[in-house]
């Protein structure tokens, strides 16, 4: 599905993996703009990462969002 499953077996327990653009301009927070193909592919990536238990995140919204995986099992 994304590249995060690619390479998620690559990462060590307690490795990081960074995700840029995770707000999109703020547009991921907007619900009149989930109508665009990107936006709508931002939220379900933030949402499926936001799901897995495998991983805490943090997001910081600078610029257009970087997201920090950590790799916890």
């Amino acid at each position: 599905m994304y590249i995060y499953n690619l390479i998620f077996d690559k990462v060590t327990a307690g490795g990081y993996i960074l995700a840029d653009n995770v707000l999109w301009g703020g547009k991921v927070t907007c619900s009149s703009n989930q109508g665009d193909k990107d936006t709508r592919s931002i939220i379900r990536f933030n949402n499926f990462i936001k799901d897995d238990e495998r991983v805490e995140n943090t997001i910081l919204p600078i610029r257009d969002g970087l997201m920090i995986i950590r790799k916890c099992r």
